[in-house]
């Protein structure tokens, strides 16, 4: 069996040496001791039998019939039945990259139709065919503002995504980029690689978008364009995808976008497929401008993501072209409505809604915000998103009904 290994102990020793490593463990030397796990402690295996009782067991710990209010980011909204049908087919579930296009139509296709529906609800000219999440989206379109304009210093929205916000941290901090913060977008920004800003943003706020003297990066929430006018004065848009067809699953997996105007179209990160003619001159898709990409430019390349999330891409797609722009400009519609009912519905209890204008999602303001969701979980209610100690973020969507308000209204 020895002969089959790739890895023999010659081998082994022969990749250390070159190296200058004594031994494998030399390879973690960088790793704290205290931060390595010293022994994996497992039971004793068990029968499959066995393990699905387990799972079964440990899934009834599971609450699962709360009403949710919940969003901040990820968003109880509806799937219609066949997107898993069909995301689930064979042919999709796979890590292979489609660089060979005489065997990967359907999923070029799929790509290259996410690019076109993700270009028209942004306004922009073209786009990806996905990033990770609107986290790294984010990060990466500052990336590239900071390789169009040459400079090295943003600015950035304290009102964004926490979580986003992170996120750019590392990223920023990694690459030496400077990074300045405002509450209050400055008059003059001319001195900065770009600006980017969340509309709405984190707290659900709609704010007026105009045009600035640097690059302006606009995160939206791209089922709020199903209502909203698309943020044509930026020149860089991203986003998420999570509520276009994709379940909570306890915060996972999301999937990203980056839509930007023609003229920045070799400094976008991630994949993009195009549309052409074949030897016979039938339609066919390929991935094109393929030298911004690492397995050509290598660390020259506009960016290392050389995965994407294609698949939760091709659930997005799926969901756009079920509900089509009548079903997807309902459900923004029912999500906005819902959302202004419980607020008005609050304040006729004496509870303030923050906002002046939102879509879908809202901050009020309360005595004491652990108490209050105490009080609306038990009542089966989980009612929002703790942000303060008397404030509560709180999100409606096309899932919740009159009903949903009544209750919550009752039992605050």
């Amino acid at each position: 069996m020895k002969n089959f290994l790739v890895h023999t102990d010659e081998v082994k020793k022969e990749m250390l040496e070159s190296i200058g490593a004594a031994s494998i463990e030399d390879l973690f030397s960088q790793i704290p001791e205290k931060a390595r796990m010293e022994k994996l402690e497992l039971e004793k295996p068990i029968s499959e039998m066995d393990v699905q009782k387990r799972i079964k067991s440990l899934a009834k710990k599971n609450k699962t019939d709360y009403i949710s209010f919940l969003g901040a980011g990820t968003y109880n909204k509806f799937i219609p039945a066949c997107i898993s049908q069909v995301a689930n087919r064979f042919e999709f579930l796979t890590a292979y990259t489609p660089y060979q296009p005489e065997i990967s139509q359907g999923t070029l296709q799929v790509m290259y139709e996410f690019q076109t529906m993700i270009s028209r609800l942004t306004g922009m000219d073209i786009s990806n065919a996905t990033m990770y999440d609107a986290a790294t989206a984010c990060a990466e379109a500052i990336l590239m503002a900071v390789r169009i304009s040459k400079k090295n210093k943003v600015l950035v929205s304290n009102s964004l995504n926490p979580e986003y916000i992170d996120v750019i941290k590392t990223y920023t901090y990694s690459n030496d980029i400077e990074v300045d913060w405002f509450d209050k977008l400055p008059e003059n920004t001319g001195e900065y690689a770009g600006v980017l800003i969340q509309n709405p943003d984190f707290y659900g706020e709609i704010k007026e978008i105009k045009a600035l003297d640097t690059l302006l990066i606009v995160c939206t929430d791209i089922s709020s364009l199903s209502v909203l006018k698309p943020p044509v004065e930026a020149d860089i848009v991203v986003g998420d995808v999570q509520t276009l067809g994709i379940p909570m699953s306890f915060g996972g997996p999301h999937a990203g976008f980056i839509a930007c105007k023609e003229k920045f179209m070799r400094q976008i990160p991630g994949r993009l497929a195009g549309r052409t003619v074949d030897a016979d001159g039938n339609q066919a898709f390929c991935l094109t401008i393929q030298t911004r990409e690492q397995h050509i430019k290598r660390e020259k390349a506009t960016s290392n993501i050389c995965s994407n999330q294609a698949l939760i891409g091709l659930c997005a797609t799926l969901y756009l072209t079920v509900m089509g722009e009548k079903g997807f400009r309902q459900a923004g519609y029912l999500s906005a409505k819902i959302a202004h009912k419980l607020s008005e519905k609050l304040a006729q209890k004496g509870i303030k809604t923050v906002n002046k204008n939102f879509f879908n999602e809202f901050v009020i303001e309360v005595h004491d915000a652990d108490k209050t969701l105490e009080k609306l979980k038990q009542n089966n209610i989980i009612g929002g998103l703790k942000i303060a100690d008397n404030k509560i973020l709180v999100a409606a969507t096309e899932m919740n009904t009159e009903d949903d308000v009544e209750a919550y209204i009752k039992a605050i």
